[in-house]
């Protein structure tokens, strides 16, 4: 357990790291802080800084020589927590300043959150690194929004696929995240895709004919707007099994306006 001192120290010497500038560069650069090499920055003046930053470096290390993908994911939930505070002072530092700084202990927490399935923590970080575009660490090979919207798309549907539900109000949360990002239509295709896919879910198990065809009318919407998105994303029979439904519960809600003989 982390000892509330050493949580005060880290926090405190992220808040300092944000004030003192840039501490990570998207472009491969000469060994600085601004290019990434020290992940906290300052770290060569703050002692607290130093040690986040040592740590950072062995758990990556000892993660690179994990093999198993499972065994990764529980590797990096073991760690997170020993971050916790170094992210609690970026944040605050951005809610005292106005100004969010890149760094690469935060954003590697980022994509670790979602990795272990802790999406509202990583989108707590995705929401100011996009509102201050703010680039991943080079080694993602993606830009912050496509990372966000294919990692937790790709979550969703291997969730939905398995007849499982995922939490709507998260792939709505990177809807309007995104909404404005710029990025391949494949990639937000998908991502609407997840969406009507969960709202059709949530249709099949409704009981109440009224919320049954909001649900159906809402999941029709979303995966007409993937396929608009993308042609091939896959949700055709899909999208004519929802029109199929609505067409029946409207031709049986439709009023009687024949005569009497």
């Amino acid at each position: 357990m982390i000892s509330p001192a050493r949580r005060h120290r880290e926090r405190m010497a992220a808040r300092r790291a944000a004030a003192a500038g840039p501490v990570l560069s998207a472009a491969p650069a000469a060994p600085t802080a601004a290019s990434g090499a020290s992940p906290a920055g300052g770290a060569g003046r703050d002692p607290a800084a130093a040690q986040i930053a040592m740590r950072f470096t062995l758990d990556r290390r000892r993660l690179k020589d994990i093999k198993s993908i499972k065994a990764k994911v529980e590797a990096k939930r073991e760690m997170l927590p020993e971050y916790a505070a170094w992210v609690e002072g970026w944040l605050q530092a951005i809610n005292e300043t106005g100004v969010a700084t890149p760094d690469e202990i935060v954003s590697t927490i980022m994509v670790w959150k979602i990795d272990t399935g802790d999406y509202p923590g990583a989108l707590t970080l995705a929401e100011p690194m996009l509102a201050h575009k703010l680039a991943l660490p080079e080694r993602y090979k993606r830009s912050t929004a496509t990372l966000i919207v294919e990692e937790i798309t790709e979550a969703a549907l291997a969730t939905l696929t398995r007849g499982e539900a995922f939490d709507l109000s998260i792939l709505q949360q990177v809807e309007a995240l995104v909404a404005d990002e710029d990025m391949h239509d494949e990639v937000k295709a998908k991502l609407f895709k997840a969406i009507g896919l969960e709202f059709a879910r949530r249709a099949d198990l409704e009981a109440d004919p009224d919320e049954k065809t909001v649900l159906q009318t809402n999941a029709r919407q979303a995966l007409v707007r993937a396929r608009d998105l993308h042609e091939r994303v896959g949700v055709k029979k899909e999208i004519e099994r929802l029109e199929r439904d609505l067409k029946r519960s409207a031709d049986q809600t439709a009023p009687d306006t024949g005569t009497a003989g």
